[in-house]
């Protein structure tokens, strides 16, 4: 039987979610904390893949169990959370049809990134420290010309096994917090390395490095030297993943 798991989890001591040779991952912890709980070797499926010390407050898996009743499964949230370290922790467990899959059956997701301006020891690696001034309004309005595009190549990391570079964003907005900022953007799906790159670019607008129509430029020259640095993994967030068969309570 297949079940859906919802979990956060501070990504700073991770090499990323998905399980590799040469670092500790969030799908690692899970997949052992799961065969261990359930008494059989589990693999699950993450809705996707973040970086080294990117952080997740709403990450999705699916995972198949045998033999075992579904009230045993989704009530092992205590047990589960016991196994895991404390910077990962699971929401809940839910059936879900056989056919459902965490990665391709995704509808949308957002993320957030967070930066401040004055150096707070609370903020080390959730927040990146930006030492300057930025132009609030440019950045936004730069911001909205990615709802114009689909091709987004020239945010990508190179050499990725991704078929297509296309993607519809269809929120991408900068808030005012005490202290700093925080950029939502949210679309179908994201390319490696996006946000980090879309956030770095639009950084380069608010210091008046570049103007808010080179933004546009840069987006249809699909040519990732063109624009900006990839910001800090710190600031980032995965907050929010949409399927039509799971009521959303985010934007």
């Amino acid at each position: 039987m297949r079940y859906f798991i919802e979990l956060s989890y501070d990504g700073t001591d991770f090499h990323g979610w998905q399980t590799q040779p040469n670092g500790i991952t969030v799908q690692e912890c899970l997949d052992k904390a799961l065969t261990t709980c359930f008494r059989q070797s589990i693999i699950s499926l993450g809705c996707g893949r973040t970086d080294a010390g990117v952080h997740a407050t709403q990450f999705y898996a699916h995972f198949d169990v045998a033999d075992l009743p579904e009230t045993t499964v989704i009530s092992s949230i205590t047990n589960l959370n016991s196994l895991l370290p404390y910077t990962i922790a699971v929401k809940r467990i839910f059936a879900v049809s056989d056919e459902a899959h965490a990665r391709f059956d995704a509808t949308a997701r957002a993320y957030q990134y967070h930066l401040h301006f004055e150096k707070d020891p609370f903020k080390i690696n959730r927040s990146w420290l930006f030492k300057g001034k930025l132009d609030f309004d440019k950045m936004n309005e730069a911001a909205q010309l990615l709802l114009n595009f689909t091709d987004f190549s020239c945010f990508s990391k190179s050499k990725t096994q991704t078929f297509t570079n296309n993607c519809k964003i269809t929120k991408a907005s900068f808030e005012k917090i005490e202290g700093g900022l925080i950029f939502t953007i949210k679309a179908d799906r994201f390319l490696r390395n996006m946000v980090r790159a879309i956030v770095g670019t639009l950084i380069l607008v608010g210091k008046g490095d570049i103007e808010i129509a080179e933004v546009a430029q840069i987006i249809e020259s699909k040519n990732r030297s063109n624009a900006g640095q990839s910001v800090p993994a710190c600031g980032l967030y995965l907050v929010a993943i949409e399927y039509p068969f799971i009521p959303s309570s985010k934007n």
